[in-house]
């Protein structure tokens, strides 16, 4: 068992060059092209976590913490610096309508999966339903909040928790699993996809510029931006007054981040090459921290809530594929929109990353969008819920 912090951190970054690796020896290989690298790198690390190779003490948490903490700001700030700020505004209604859609599919899902299978829950379940649901569509803060609006007994909601974080999980990596498909689904929905296509291409065009012009200082300019602004960011967040229950440090400093990344895209500091190659490597060791989190040990425990959650996800993925195909809407859209949802503000917009760094800003536009409302629609899914 690791017990040391930085060992543990080493092992995952080494896996995650292991499996990058990988994926570009093999590339032309059908398997990666089904199964991409980063879920590899999130299947691998939930795996060792499982297994009991990593303890959980003081010192592995605080690397944890210290080191997603200093990286994510930093790694959406990076992204942004060559963002078109622009392209924020092409989704205009239909980013709303993504949104909309994914927050009615999921509160329908917990209505549904409540009512058929309420007789094998224990007394109180619908409580625990109820802050589930506000973090499922905004965050872990508003499921907090809910847990004390609604007095949501410790054990039952310790169901709640488990179900946050194994059927989490899951739907993280499923969601990474569904980025090589855009192109297959988008011709099914019949979506129109010029702002992603022209993301891909911006994306591209700086990414061949950088190829052949990266040099170390650039490297070195990258990563003092990217931490500089993670530590002001952090400091910032940390003294700003929380907002209800859904504003907290973690919201100010992604905000914040992700507003001076914008706003230095604008300047010349955009024209530092390797932007991609620095932010894709604090992106890949990000994913592999938070699957060393998820530990599958406890599927067997608990089995009618586990399964519950992955019917609510069923319900939810089915609804969208529905009105995706109805609406014509491109997986982009859905999959961020779901993430946004489900994920927060970590997951989403690395998800949007994964299709193009362009497109970062709407996965932390649809999250905020959560943030905001998630303690609203877990109090829905509890009144309604409380009915039967």
């Amino acid at each position: 068992m690791i017990t040391d912090g930085f060992m543990y951190l080493s092992i995952l970054v080494a896996f995650a060059a292991l499996m990058v690796a990988f994926e570009k020896k093999f590339s032309g290989n059908r398997f990666f092209k089904f199964i991409p690298g980063i879920v590899l790198i999130y299947i691998g690390s939930a795996i060792m976590q499982t297994c009991g190779l990593f303890a959980h003490n003081d010192s592995t948490a605080s690397v944890y913490t210290n080191v997603k903490g200093a990286l994510l700001p930093a790694m959406l700030a990076i992204m942004l610096l060559k963002c078109d700020i622009r392209s924020i505004f092409k989704l205009g209604p239909r980013m709303l309508g993504g949104f909309l859609v994914a927050v009615v599919s999921i509160l329908i899902g917990f209505v549904v999966v409540y009512i058929a299978f309420q007789h094998f829950y224990i007394k109180d379940t619908w409580k625990a339903f109820g802050a589930l649901a506000g973090s499922w569509t905004g965050g872990s803060a508003n499921m907090v909040a809910l847990q004390g609006i609604l007095k949501v007994p410790e054990n039952i909601f310790g169901y709640a928790l488990m179900m946050d974080t194994i059927n989490y999980a899951v739907w993280v990596m499923f969601m990474f699993w569904l980025v090589p498909f855009a192109g297959k689904f988008n011709r099914w929905t019949k979506a129109d996809t010029g702002f992603i296509q022209q993301g891909f291409e911006e994306a591209a065009a700086a990414s061949s510029e950088e190829k052949s012009g990266i040099q170390f200082q650039d490297i070195l300019y990258l990563l003092g931006i990217g931490l500089l602004i993670s530590s002001l960011s952090t400091f910032a967040g940390q003294h700003l007054p929380e907002v209800g229950a859904v504003i907290n440090g973690t919201s100010w400093t992604i905000m914040i981040a992700s507003v001076i990344g914008l706003i230095l895209g604008q300047t010349p500091v955009a024209k530092i090459a390797g932007a991609l190659d620095v932010s894709n490597v604090m992106l890949y060791i990000i994913v592999a921290l938070i699957a060393s989190q998820s530990d599958f040990s406890n599927i067997a425990q608990a089995p009618i809530y586990l399964i519950s959650g992955f019917l609510i996800m069923l319900i939810h993925l089915i609804i969208m594929l529905l009105l995706g195909k109805l609406f014509k809407y491109d997986l982009f859209t859905l999959g961020v929109a779901s993430l946004a949802n489900i994920g927060g503000m970590a997951s989403a917009p690395m998800l949007a990353a994964a299709y193009s760094r362009a497109l970062i800003p709407i996965g932390v536009i649809m999250a905020l969008i959560g943030s905001f409302l998630g303690t609203y629609f877990g109090m829905v899914v509890a009144k309604i819920l409380s009915i039967f």
